[in-house]
C-alpha cells in the first residue's frame, strides 16, 4: 500500500464572541465540531461555561464593549487563526425616542468591538501569514431597519469596516469577510414575538422570500464556509443568509 503523504490536518484556534446562546452557540458548536480549539467570550458567564462544557471548548466572561478587556482577553489566550466576532445588542425604538446614551451602548457593542477585537488579533495572524476574519452584520445594514436605526448604522459600519480590512491585509493571507443574517429563530427573536404577539412573526416571515425565519444553525454553517480552505479565495464580501430578504416580493 502507497504511503499516505498527505499532510496532518491543521487544528486551528478560534476566538468567538457572544457565543453563550443563540447564534453564537451555533457558530461554537459548528467550528468544535470541525476541529477548531475555540474560546467562546459573552457577558453571560454562567451560558458560556455551559456551551464551552459541551463542546470542549473554553469559555471566558466579556463585555465586548470593554476594549481593553478585549486586547488583554486575546492577548492572553491567543493567538488566533480564526476570529468570529457575532456578539451584538438591539434597541427597538424610532430614532428621535433613542438618546446619546443609547447610541454610545449600541455602536460600542455592535461596532466598536469589532474595531477592538480585529485590532488585537490581526497582528499575530499578519506573523503567521494566514487568517479568517468572519464579521456577523445583519441585512439591516444594507437596508436600514425601521425602529433600529443605530443598530443599522453600526451594522453598516462593520460591513465597511470589512472591506477596509480585506483589502490591507489580503497580502497576508488573510480574508475578512461579512455575514447578514435576516430574521433567525433565536430566543432574542422569540421574547421580541412573545411581547409583541405574532404579528412580528408574520412581519418577520413576510421580510423573505422563504417566508420562515432562519435558523443559528443555518449561519454557523455559512461561518464555517468561510473561515474553511475552500473559501481562500473569498474576501471583502457580505453573505446574506436572510431567506432572499430585500429582493421584494416573491
Amino acid at each position: 500500500m502507497a504511503e499516505d503523504i498527505r499532510a496532518p490536518r491543521v487544528r486551528r484556534r478560534a476566538f468567538v464572541t457572544g457565543g453563550a446562546k443563540g447564534i453564537g452557540a451555533a457558530i461554537v458548536r459548528r467550528l468544535a465540531a470541525g476541529g477548531a480549539d475555540v474560546v467562546l467570550a459573552d457577558l453571560d458567564a454562567e451560558g458560556a461555561v455551559a456551551v464551552a462544557n459541551e463542546v470542549g471548548a473554553t469559555a471566558i466572561a466579556l463585555d465586548v464593549a470593554d476594549t481593553a478587556g478585549v486586547r488583554d482577553a486575546i492577548d492572553r489566550e491567543g493567538p488566533f487563526e480564526l476570529l468570529v466576532n457575532n456578539a451584538g445588542i438591539d434597541q427597538h425604538a424610532f430614532f428621535t425616542d433613542t438618546t446619546e446614551a443609547d447610541w454610545q451602548r449600541l455602536l460600542a457593542v455592535n461596532l466598536v468591538s469589532v474595531l477592538a477585537t480585529v485590532h488585537a488579533a490581526l497582528p499575530a495572524m499578519q506573523t503567521a501569514g494566514f487568517g479568517r476574519i468572519v464579521n456577523i452584520a445583519s441585512e439591516a445594514g444594507r437596508l436600514g431597519s425601521k425602529g433600529g436605526s443605530v443598530y443599522a448604522a453600526a451594522k453598516g459600519g462593520v460591513i465597511a469596516f470589512t472591506k477596509s480590512i480585506a483589502r490591507e491585509n489580503a497580502r497576508f493571507g488573510i480574508t475578512a469577510n461579512c455575514i447578514a443574517p435576516g430574521p433567525i429563530d433565536t430566543p432574542l427573536v422569540r421574547a421580541g414575538i412573545d411581547a409583541a404577539g405574532e404579528g412580528l412573526l408574520s412581519a418577520m416571515t413576510d421580510a423573505t422570500l422563504l417566508k420562515r425565519l432562519g435558523t443559528p444553525e443555518e449561519i454557523a454553517a455559512a461561518v464555517a464556509f468561510l473561515v474553511s480552505d475552500e473559501a481562500g479565495f473569498i474576501t471583502g464580501e457580505t453573505l446574506g443568509v436572510s431567506g432572499g430578504m430585500g429582493l421584494g416580493a416573491s
